[in-house]
């Protein structure tokens, strides 16, 4: 999910990692503290006071968010679920378990931990304020608690919002989840609450605009954009497991596969099987054997007016720098394998012989298919 994460340290087994877009947030919010919130809650002090108490305060904001994390993610290991680690990020952090629930109480129990731990260091932060605040001459160490406190409060009551893929949008799958026994419907309910949540979100940025807030709107659109995004793909890829549950290459292949022989020029190949029938990856073959294939990069390496002189044999990728795959690998390693590579089209072999092409735009379609199915 974050390619570009850097690891930190590890903590019981879980690695700790950070986003390069966490350093924008970090920056943002300690500037903010710096030049408004402190100033005004602790007026008279220096301004290099106001930054150490912004850095200290977001420093300790952070590792907030990160013990938020660390509760979902112990829970989650307690009932079997792996983790791939915690990541701090541009809008917070997120424990990257890498399989759903087995139920919906655990479910539950995995969405409710973080809540709770920010409402615990909530608390402790608010008796943390009043300690300094009775024992005198330490009202900067009063303010940066409160602060803290006051801020895990809202990561709490904001995580609560019945919006997926929030805490408590997480606490509502569970919740249909139970009431309907379907795990996918509970998805696609709790889903659309978020993408509801996530255009009222944006709603009130848009609105903030016009009433020249706008650094709170940027971030209130920009959120809302990343909960509206999360809530789809969340779905999405709930759909993509139960349609693609114990399904293999050789179920959603393209069979028999539209082949070109080696000497056919490229003007007729473009005429008579790229555009007749609307492909952009064509196994080689000859006499039976394939050979490799071609498509739609390597032709555009050739200029136009040389297509009616070049043949497919002068130009084709052979078989041992094709994307190949075998009949029976199960749908989930192959769509780990476009991932991995980023290869889109693969020709399906098994012992030399070829049965069919199979490419990303395949599952794409059988899956929306299947979405509208399931909607109707």
């Amino acid at each position: 999910m974050f390619s570009n994460a850097v690891k930190l340290f590890s903590i019981s087994g879980f690695d700790i990692k950070i986003d390069p877009s966490w350093l924008i947030i970090f920056a943002l919010i300690s500037w903010s503290l710096s030049q408004h919130y402190f100033p005004t809650a602790l007026p008279g002090e220096t301004g290099a006071v106001y930054v150490s108490m912004a850095i200290t305060a977001t420093i300790l904001f952070f590792a907030s968010l990160l013990l938020h994390e660390l509760a979902h993610s112990v829970v989650a290991r307690r009932y079997g679920l792996p983790i791939g680690g915690i990541t701090l990020f541009l809008f917070g952090g997120v424990a990257e378990m890498e399989s759903e629930p087995r139920s919906p109480e655990v479910e539950f129990l995995v969405a409710i931990a973080g809540p709770i731990m920010s409402m615990a260091l909530s608390v402790s932060f608010l008796f943390l304020s009043w300690i300094a605040a009775f024992v005198g001459e330490m009202t900067i160490v009063a303010s940066i608690f409160s602060y803290l406190a006051t801020i895990n409060l809202v990561l709490a009551i904001f995580n609560l919002v019945p919006a997926f893929p929030l805490d408590g949008g997480r606490i509502f799958r569970a919740y249909m989840w139970h009431r309907t026994g379907n795990l996918l419907s509970a998805t696609e309910t709790a889903a659309k609450s978020g993408i509801f949540f996530a255009y009222v979100l944006m709603g009130f940025g848009i609105m903030s605009l016009f009433q020249g807030a706008i650094i709170a709107a940027m971030w209130q659109i920009m959120i809302g954009g990343f909960l509206l995004v999360a809530a789809r793909s969340s779905y999405q890829s709930q759909l993509a497991k139960v349609v693609f549950d114990k399904r293999t290459v050789r179920d959603l292949m393209n069979t028999p596969p539209i082949t070109v022989e080696p000497d056919v020029n490229l003007t007729d190949f473009v005429n008579q099987v790229v555009l007749r029938n609307g492909l952009s990856f064509v196994p080689v073959v000859e006499n039976d054997v394939l050979l490799g294939h071609i498509n739609h990069a390597l032709l555009s390496g050739i200029d136009r007016e040389n297509w009616q002189s070049t043949r497919v044999g002068d130009v084709f990728a052979e078989l041992n720098a094709s994307p190949i795959v075998d009949p029976d690998v199960s749908i989930e390693d192959l769509m780990n394998e476009i991932t991995t590579t980023g290869q889109r089209k693969f020709l399906v072999v098994k012992d030399g012989k070829l049965l069919g092409v199979i490419s990303l735009s395949d599952l794409v379609r059988h899956l929306q298919l299947s979405d509208l199915m399931t909607s109707n």
